[in-house]
């Protein structure tokens, strides 16, 4: 198929029109619907407050393909750095085409805007994030000379088809712990007593997670950068549960589980971080954890029909739980990484 010319615009995307917001809202849900089927349109109001409370320490620039009304987004790109003190070798960018725009050269158009940014920045590697549901996007970064770096599935637990007993009997098997652990809630925010014993969990055990081939290093999690993510999050209407365990005997949390969802989608819970330290490991706390939130799930949130969690292929411990629990997988992803060179050549091989 010809290439067709397209003029991408500028999207200040935390400083956006109305109708910006409005046309950029339109063109999420409609890939939305390939993206996950299953999930009911997100609405403007969500959309619009999760854009305008950005992160302070993201920098990016957003870009939008309109059609030739000038009254539909076509295509959409946008890339950022993130001034969190880690990983300044890197910029994560994302392209996005509405189908019947494919096959025409309009994502590799927006890659020489992407490419300014990158190089603006002195980023030599750029990260970008593919699903099986849309393979197209995989094509072109197979054309750019782009590695595999983290393959993973988003998984998926129906509840109708989840055994109940299952919560029990792990619940039985954590009974003896509680002489040596206290089992605590929290619920939206972190509370400030807690705040940095849960960053500094975060640091290490988060960046414990398998990374496979991608070239990043450990990210870093400090109470201030915790605190402007609940901003974006909550400024979206999401909800959050938060289960800890404190070791009785120091007073220390030695893991905890989380989940979240938003009021709009109340059918869906998504599995956030979980995460026991080293020291603790091996004894049955994540079971433990993960039994007692889906207790509190079942009896508490009717309405939640699926729940689904972000695993890397090779975390085997965790699949290994939450396979047990019944999850399957859902949607098959892939992080690429290429570096801003090889952009650059790619490019200018093809004159874009």
């Amino acid at each position: 198929m010809a290439t067709v010319q397209v003029g991408f615009q500028p999207l200040d995307l935390r400083n956006a029109t109305e109708n910006e917001y409005v046309c950029l809202n339109k063109f999420k849900n409609k890939l939305n619907r390939e993206y996950r089927p299953d999930d009911p349109p997100i609405p403007l109001e969500e959309n619009v407050q999760g854009w305008k409370n950005i992160p302070d320490f993201v920098e990016h620039e957003a870009h939008a393909a309109w059609d030739s009304s000038n009254s539909n987004i076509i295509a959409y790109a946008e890339i950022a750095v993130y001034h969190t003190g880690d990983n300044e070798h890197l910029a994560d960018f994302k392209i996005e085409v509405l189908p019947e725009h494919r096959h025409q050269g309009i994502g590799r158009q927006s890659l020489k805007l992407l490419l300014q940014f990158a190089k603006k920045h002195k980023r030599t590697l750029m990260i970008s994030a593919t699903t099986d549901r849309i393979p197209e996007a995989a094509i072109l970064f197979e054309h750019l000379g782009a590695r595999k770096g983290l393959g993973m599935h988003i998984n998926q637990l129906k509840l109708s088809e989840f055994d109940k007993t299952l919560v029990q009997k792990w619940l039985q098997q954590s009974e003896d712990k509680h002489s040596d652990f206290e089992l605590g809630f929290l619920e939206g925010a972190y509370p400030d007593m807690l705040i940095d014993e849960i960053a500094a969990l975060y640091q290490e055990v988060g960046n414990d997670q398998p990374r496979d081939a991608l070239e990043v290093e450990d990210m870093k999690f400090t109470p201030e950068i915790m605190r402007q993510d609940e901003k974006s999050m909550f400024a979206r209407g999401n909800q959050r549960w938060t289960l800890y365990l404190k070791d009785r005997a120091n007073g220390k949390i030695a893991g905890l589980t989380e989940v979240f969802w938003n009021p709009n989608r109340a059918m869906i819970l998504n599995q956030g971080f979980t995460g026991i330290y080293p020291a603790y490991r091996n004894k049955g706390l994540g079971r433990w954890l993960k039994a007692e939130m889906m207790d509190k799930i079942l009896n508490e949130q009717p309405e939640v029909e699926f729940i689904r969690t972000g695993n890397a292929n090779s975390n085997a411990p965790m699949l290994k739980i939450n396979v047990e629990m019944g999850f399957k997988p859902y949607i098959a992803n892939t992080i690429w990484q290429v570096e801003t060179e090889k952009v650059e050549n790619y490019l200018l091989e093809k004159n874009a």
